[in-house]
């Protein structure tokens, strides 16, 4: 089955161009691409205006590319036109991500927006990323960027900087609460849906996404009190609850990726 789920909301000239960037992607880079979703601020639940079209999409190369001691580039990036903004990563790469704790390829797989791809491949690689996640490295990865993006709004007082550390804050909570899975929703109102809240805190994050859903530049200010708590009570928290970790069976873990990633440059 084929998947495309795109909002009314979104520009049908900006969606069409980059249905015509994915197509030429394929063409003069003989690759398919697997699974093409959106990955900015508009799939994160709190777009503005004048947000970018941030696509990102995983593809497969033809079998040739992969059986010579000269491999090609695994990332493959496109001219920033306007507001689009369109790449992607080799499926190889992508997996060998995913198995170090880069929580990325998780929030594509969870994307709400999808522009294309083969429902299968997501269920199988949603499956397979539930297997071999660590969730303590992805907990990690969650921590170092929303702690980076705090540290960067207590020095500019930019309120755009308050939701790039406040998704990585609620993805750490989701986490927390949920402790038998390893792949947190990327949607922002999901994970406040999924999780236990104080409506102090809703209301708070529900009234500063509303302004910047009208505002095209949030400036700077004061952060609402209830939201820079969470946000610093979960980062001291998550630095105690997802210690730094080996995996505990490495073999399992190549055996599984390797598995998935022969089938599918096999099936080509």
């Amino acid at each position: 089955m084929t998947l495309r789920s795109i909002p009314a909301s979104m520009d049908p000239t900006v969606v069409g161009q980059i249905d015509a960037e994915l197509d030429r992607v394929q063409r003069e880079h003989r690759v398919t691409v697997r699974l093409a979703v959106e990955s900015g601020s508009r799939a994160w639940g709190f777009p503005s205006p004048d947000s970018d079209y941030d696509c990102r999409f995983v593809y497969v190369g033809e079998l040739d590319t992969y059986l010579t001691p000269w491999p090609t580039r695994d990332v493959i990036e496109t001219p920033l036109a306007g507001l689009l903004d369109v790449n992607g990563w080799d499926l190889a790469k992508a997996l060998r991500l995913l198995v170090a704790g880069n929580a990325v390829l998780i929030e594509w797989l969870t994307s709400p927006i999808v522009y294309r791809g083969d429902a299968g491949f997501r269920t199988d690689l949603r499956d397979l990323a539930g297997e071999v996640a660590d969730r303590n490295r992805v907990a990690r990865h969650y921590l170092h960027l929303g702690t980076k993006q705090w540290s960067l709004f207590e020095s500019n007082r930019s309120l755009k900087k308050v939701f790039y550390s406040l998704r990585p804050a609620m993805a750490l909570r989701w986490l927390r609460e949920h402790p038998q899975a390893a792949v947190a929703p990327m949607h922002l109102p999901t994970l406040l849906a999924e999780c236990e809240l104080p409506g102090t805190l809703l209301s708070a994050v529900a009234e500063l996404t509303e302004l910047k859903s009208r505002t095209r530049e949030m400036g700077s200010g004061a952060v609402p009190g209830p939201i820079a708590a969470f946000i610093e009570a979960e980062f001291d928290c998550a630095e105690v609850a997802f210690p730094k970790s080996a995996y505990q069976d490495p073999a399992r873990v190549r055996a599984l990726t390797t598995e998935f990633f022969r089938a599918e440059t096999l099936s080509r």
